[in-house]
């Protein structure tokens, strides 16, 4: 072999050797900045507040506790259905309001300041009621129930689905 040819060869092997230490070299450097923000993401699930579904909590009651209870909060959700409708008419007008030509920023304002109103009354008469069911309960269920009042769980209802019908059973 020519020496010509013998420093093309190891020319080319080096280049390849390169690139392929380059590669490896990001490769690693990916997969342990992935890892880092991966354990970063469960850390970070870790420490925030988790709480159960209210059908969960709601489960783990006596039986005739969580009749009680259930009924309890329908009453209460039902009572304060009327402020989060309005709150959420008085929240699609101000959107609407919002795309009128010429803008109109004082009605769009009170609007949404109508919105707010009518949703802390509806959260006040939701919270108020809910406490006053947890006085009738033991302190072992008023323990479990508390967590009701952290706000909604993860993994929630959506809304963008249809209303569930009425039950005809009692559960």
């Amino acid at each position: 072999m020519s020496s010509r040819l013998l420093a093309i060869v190891l020319g080319i092997a080096l280049a390849v050797s390169v690139g392929i230490n380059l590669f490896a070299a990001t490769a690693a450097v990916t997969a342990l900045s992935g890892q880092r923000q991966i354990e970063r993401a469960l850390d970070q699930r870790r420490t925030d507040q988790f709480r159960p579904s209210t059908r969960e909590l709601l489960d783990s009651l006596d039986p005739e506790v969580r009749r009680t209870v259930r009924r309890g909060l329908r009453d209460a959700g039902l009572a304060a259905r009327p402020d989060f409708q309005a709150a959420r008419q008085a929240r699609a007008e101000a959107v609407e309001a919002a795309q009128v030509e010429p803008f109109d920023r004082s009605r769009v304002e009170a609007l949404l300041t109508q919105s707010r109103e009518a949703e802390a009354r509806g959260r006040a008469r939701l919270e108020g009621d809910a406490l006053a069911l947890m006085e009738t309960l033991e302190p072992e269920d008023r323990r479990i129930i508390a967590a009701i009042l952290a706000g909604r769980a993860r993994g929630g209802e959506r809304r963008d689905r249809e209303p569930r019908q009425e039950r005809t059973t009692q559960p």
